[in-house]
């Protein structure tokens, strides 16, 4: 059984319109999302469904109709909401580290944090079924790339920053993966240090002379 489960009807079939995105309207849309979103962070996403969403956001799956466009844009928002909490708490834990290395260090525990779960199951859906969930892991990579080039030395260039921020988010979601499958933690440890080293060196060899 799909771990998601997708109830029949679209605003359309339902008799409903989307939102005309009124001030009121998005304010009441953010509200409701919000409410979704604490529901993911409290019960994961198995078993997610509109009527689930209705009970979080105190509402009916009628009204999550009207704002939404169905369950997948519903738990593709409601993940990129929990996601951005994540990477500004992470940029916060970084903010007063004097070099990259101690800033990739600083963000790891907000990553591995007890939210990183209900992300971590989101990838797994774009795995699962990456006809209908590929948004999930294309939103993830959208998300933290800004992040992590915001960490970058500012002497450095753009191409510089992303070809270091892909190395960070590819090496972190490799830990991320065995630290969630029963890994040695020991080695996730050895391995993010040689990482830290790593980034070290880059910062060491100084700014770009083009």
């Amino acid at each position: 059984m799909d771990p998601v489960v997708a109830e029949a009807g679209t605003p359309e079939r339902a008799g409903y319109r989307r939102s005309a995105g009124t001030p009121r309207g998005e304010a009441r849309r953010r509200e409701l999302l919000d409410r979704v979103t604490d529901d993911l962070v409290a019960n994961g996403l198995v078993d997610f469904s509109l009527r689930r969403a209705a009970r979080a956001a105190g509402t009916t799956h009628k009204v999550l109709l009207y704002h939404f466009a169905g369950v997948d844009e519903l738990l593709v928002e409601a993940v990129v909401r929990l996601r951005g909490r994540r990477i500004t708490g992470g940029l916060a834990a970084a903010a007063g580290e004097p070099t990259l290395a101690g800033r990739v260090r600083a963000i790891w525990p907000v990553l591995v944090g007890e939210e990183a779960r209900v992300l971590d199951q989101a990838i797994g859906l774009a795995l699962y079924d990456p006809a209908r969930y590929t948004a999930l892991g294309h939103e993830a990579t959208q998300q933290y790339q800004p992040a992590l080039l915001s960490l970058c030395p500012v002497g450095w260039s753009e191409e510089r920053k992303r070809q270091v921020a892909q190395l960070v988010l590819a090496t972190m979601r490799g830990f991320l993966v065995d630290a969630r499958t029963g890994g040695d933690p020991g080695a996730v440890a050895a391995g993010f240090e040689a990482l830290g080293r790593a980034l070290d060196r880059e910062e060491a060899a100084g700014v770009d002379t083009m």
